[in-house]
């Protein structure tokens, strides 16, 4: 009986039949050594199937990170070279292949097979894609691109799965192929618009003698004569010009706030407008142009800094400086003109200047035109070809013998000092036409160029009203601008696609 009790193990409560019988000294921990190894087993197999799907979850998704990187890299590379024409399509392509041709994929170890194919191209981020061969053949308002990996091959973008295929049978890979679009963000429109002088894009101007004497007028402006784009309006004797909004896309409603001098102001030091484009659907412009407030940003394009918003390092000089001021010997006429720019005039019961009536106001004499051709030549009406872009060296243009014809029998004849071919005084290297910023501020070739929204007038009354863009002019200011007045020199038109801007990612 003793013998028996010793081999019973009761249990902590007590109850002896639910005790169990042991050999006299074994532990009970060595009871559950099979169960604990049979867990562990299957805890084991369960976590190296967590670890499996994580390795293959991890192989996509560091080859879709070295995809996205490689679309984003030829999606900027070619985006940067889209201006509206066969050649920016054609650029934007060479600039893809040789941005990919630098990168590889699978850990830098495998050269990617550059294709066409992977580009498209559109007029919108939001879709409207054509391939490569199409958008050679209809460029214009292509400014955005689209790369898509799938099309550099399909094996850059196929991942083998080695643990996730356990699970299902259709897990045998997974395609981690990424498309990235890149576009414009910018464009280089000055946040100001004047009224366009006419709204026909093209008109000839009789001038005496031949026909071929005829000039070219663009939009009531003739290109070579400076105008105070201050006082202009060919509907009434009041001055009219605008502030443009620059960040509310064309077709939208834009913000009274938007058109404040504080919110406007560094947008006039970098000449340029946080939007695309300013066609395809009125833009929003506020009244008047507050140049009081932002003459000084300016006038930074001549090295001038003063007040806030610009720097030389967001907002550099020109590289040219020079101020062609009346009054004195302009360097390449004859004659010192009489005023900075063509006389202003109320003739006909609009403000405009003695450059513009197809018939001079009685009393005109060619000094009131002021400098003449510091930034281009006019230009005769048979050069123009209606419908097509003007050439990227410009138009034929009359030359220096023609200005009696063209600005009276007592205009200032050209010095032997004025430039030949199709250069300008403006565009010299060197001579007494040129003056260069301070050497510790870099400057930029036609910072002095204002590129200038055109509008079609009246534009509705109010502090902010929306306005049709009739062109784009292009205007170099002669001289620094005052708080009252700025002059600048027309100088022709461009279209807004071939304008340059910053370019960035689309989602």
């Amino acid at each position: 009986m003793n013998q028996r009790r010793d081999n019973i193990l009761a249990l902590p409560d007590g109850d002896a039949r639910t005790a169990a019988l042991v050999p006299k000294g074994l532990p009970f921990c060595r009871r559950q050594r099979g169960a604990i190894a049979i867990v562990f087993c299957l805890m084991l197999a369960v976590l190296i199937g967590f670890i499996g799907v994580a390795l293959d979850l991890s192989r996509v998704y560091n080859r879709r990170i070295e995809l996205q990187g490689i679309a984003n890299a030829a999606a900027l590379a070619a985006a940067g070279q889209l201006n509206g024409t066969t050649s920016g399509i054609d650029n934007a392509l060479l600039k893809a292949s040789a941005a990919i041709s630098l990168l590889k994929f699978q850990y830098n170890q495998s050269a990617i097979t550059w294709d066409s194919a992977a580009l498209s191209f559109s007029a919108s981020p939001d879709g409207g894609w054509v391939d490569a061969a199409t958008a050679q053949g209809a460029p214009d308002g292509l400014l955005y691109v689209r790369v898509d990996t799938d099309r550099l091959g399909a094996s850059m973008g196929t991942i083998e799965l080695i643990f996730m295929r356990v699970i299902a049978d259709s897990l045998v890979s997974a395609d981690a192929s990424v498309v990235s679009v890149a576009g414009r963000s910018t464009i280089d429109v000055t946040p100001l618009a004047v009224c366009a002088l006419s709204n026909a894009e093209a008109t000839s101007r009789a001038n005496p003698g031949p026909p071929a004497n005829a000039e070219l007028v663009q939009y009531g402006f003739r290109r070579g004569v400076a105008y105070d784009l201050m006082k202009l309006n060919p509907n009434s004797t009041t001055a009219e010009n605008f502030v443009v909004d620059p960040f509310s896309l064309p077709g939208t409603s834009g913000v009274l706030s938007n058109v404040s001098p504080a919110f406007v102001g560094p947008y006039v030091c970098t000449g340029q407008l946080g939007i695309p484009r300013v066609r395809g659907g009125t833009i929003t412009v506020g009244r008047p142009f507050p140049l009081a407030s932002l003459y000084n940003q300016l006038n930074s394009r001549f090295d001038q800094y003063s007040g806030s918003f610009c720097s030389h390092s967001n907002a550099p000089p020109d590289v040219n400086i020079k101020s062609y001021v009346s009054g004195t010997a302009t360097p390449w006429m004859g004659a010192t003109p009489a005023g900075q720019g063509a006389q202003t005039t109320t003739v006909e019961g609009k403000l405009w200047t003695v450059a513009d009536p197809s018939v001079k106001p009685a009393g005109t004499t060619a000094a009131m035109y002021g400098p003449l051709w510091a930034y281009a030549r006019a230009v005769p009406y048979s050069s123009y070809v209606a419908g097509a872009t003007e050439p990227v060296a410009g138009y034929a243009a009359f030359t220096t013998s023609a200005w009696s014809t063209l600005y009276g029998p007592a205009a200032p004849a050209a010095t032997g000092t004025y430039h030949s071919g199709t250069s300008m005084p403006y565009k010299a290297t060197i001579g007494s036409t040129v003056l260069a910023p301070s050497s510790a501020h870099k400057g930029i070739a036609n910072r002095r160029v204002l590129n200038i929204a055109l509008l079609s007038c009246p534009v509705d009354p109010g502090a902010l009203a929306a306005a049709n863009v009739l062109a784009i002019g292009k205007f170099l200011m002669t001289v620094p601008a005052t708080a009252t007045s700025l002059y600048a020199e027309f100088g022709g038109l461009v279209a807004d696609q071939y304008l340059g801007g910053a370019v960035e990612l689309y989602p």
